[in-house]
């Protein structure tokens, strides 16, 4: 029993961000990394959708090259989840179970509110959470940012858009964010953070709500 329990210990953790786009995702995360390592953790980083295939013919859609269905996005995401997941050389399972940490810069929540939004709701949510593939994170930290926020920094900071950075889409986006996150309080860990501060109090909040989970 105490064998399992230090096996158990040794594994890493799988923590996720979301938010809608410009919440400040990639500088959250940048943060945690470097503050993780310094306290001796052994951090990987990665995100959604992945570099695999399904990867680029998601990236191909978000970017307006190819034109796709939201069903044939929410499969697309739910394929390339899976890979995350289970690649032998990289995958989820793989890193975790050498004690490293793992940081995801969207995951299955993504799905559920920009997919779900589109196409049959209860389809989307059934592929990705009934997956035996795709493995529940320890943590999800939420970083919450009103759409019109969201456009003033995607216009400081972008010189091209996704086809989902449009202030009625992220509106709607948001919204389905909040009740996936009501649906599932009770059975995950998911922290909704203020996204409209200082990026030193946000990034103080976080690290104060992974320290708990490490």
């Amino acid at each position: 029993m105490q064998e399992q329990e230090k096996n158990a210990q040794a594994r890493g953790r799988l923590i996720v961000f979301e938010g809608i786009d410009g919440a400040g995702k990639t500088t959250q995360i940048e943060l945690l990394t470097r503050r993780l390592q310094a306290e001796g953790r052994r951090v990987y980083r990665t995100a959604e959708p992945t570099e695999s295939v399904t990867g680029g013919l998601l990236r191909d859609a978000l970017g307006g090259i190819t034109k796709r269905t939201p069903g044939e996005m929410a499969a697309l995401f739910v394929l390339d989840r899976i890979f995350h997941n289970t690649n032998p050389v990289n995958g989820f399972e793989t890193i975790l179970a050498q004690g490293v940490d793992i940081i995801c810069d969207r995951y299955y929540y993504s799905s559920l509110a920009y997919q779900g939004c589109e196409t049959d709701e209860a389809w989307v949510r059934d592929m990705n959470l009934n997956c035996p593939d795709i493995r529940r994170p320890d943590i999800c930290i939420f970083l919450d940012l009103t759409p019109q926020e969201s456009m003033e920094r995607i216009g400081r900071g972008r010189v091209t858009v996704e086809i989902y950075e449009n202030e009625e889409r992220l509106t709607r986006v948001r919204n389905r964010f909040m009740s996936v996150i009501e649906d599932l309080k009770d059975t995950e860990r998911i922290c909704v953070v203020n996204a409209a501060r200082s990026v030193e109090e946000i990034h103080e909040e976080i690290a104060a709500l992974v320290a708990e989970i490490l």
